[in-house]
């Protein structure tokens, strides 16, 4: 190596290190300074005469309250659907992915030949099945046809429909 090249390394080593010796003075000297402007801006949050309670306190509040209505009891009373919630719309939302195309062994709706032996067990053991779900050799038929949210009148409005348009 040359004398030259040498004093040129030198210097370009000498030149990045005053380089980052004043990019890191700049930046304590900056950090140095945040603490103070913490203090002024807490400073005059609390100068504002509020108090902590008042500072922290819920922006809202949820309140629910429950309607007390009397319930009386129905014997072998079957609840009608939800308005607006028929069995088409059921089987639409919840139903047609399975019954539709005949996944996991599920009767197709609108196949006499599938529903005719279900139908013959008799409307309550439909509703059971569909209602609690069914694990069976033929398939499977998850509990209200894997939505939850079904209530049971749902469910039998529903089942109600396919056996309609498939007797």
């Amino acid at each position: 190596m040359t004398k030259k090249s040498h004093a040129m390394n030198v210097s370009i080593i000498l030149g990045v290190s005053a380089a980052l010796m004043l990019f890191f003075l700049v930046l304590v000297a900056h950090h140095r300074s945040i603490a103070d402007r913490v203090r002024l801006d807490r400073s005059a949050l609390l100068a504002s005469g509020s108090s902590v309670a008042e500072r922290i306190k819920p922006v809202g509040q949820v309140s629910v309250v429950a309607a007390e209505t009397p319930r009386e009891p129905v014997k072998n009373a079957v609840a009608a659907p939800p308005p607006g919630r028929d069995g088409q719309q059921v089987y639409r939302a919840s139903c047609v992915a399975c019954h539709g195309a005949g996944i996991a062994g599920a009767p197709k709706v609108d196949d006499r030949g599938q529903w005719a032996r279900r139908i013959a067990k008799g409307v309550d053991a439909l509703y059971a099945s569909a209602v609690n779900g069914v694990q069976g050799s033929a398939g499977a038929m998850p509990a209200r046809g894997g939505n939850p949210a079904l209530s049971d009148a749902e469910v039998r409005a529903a089942v109600d429909y396919m056996v309609a348009r498939s007797k």
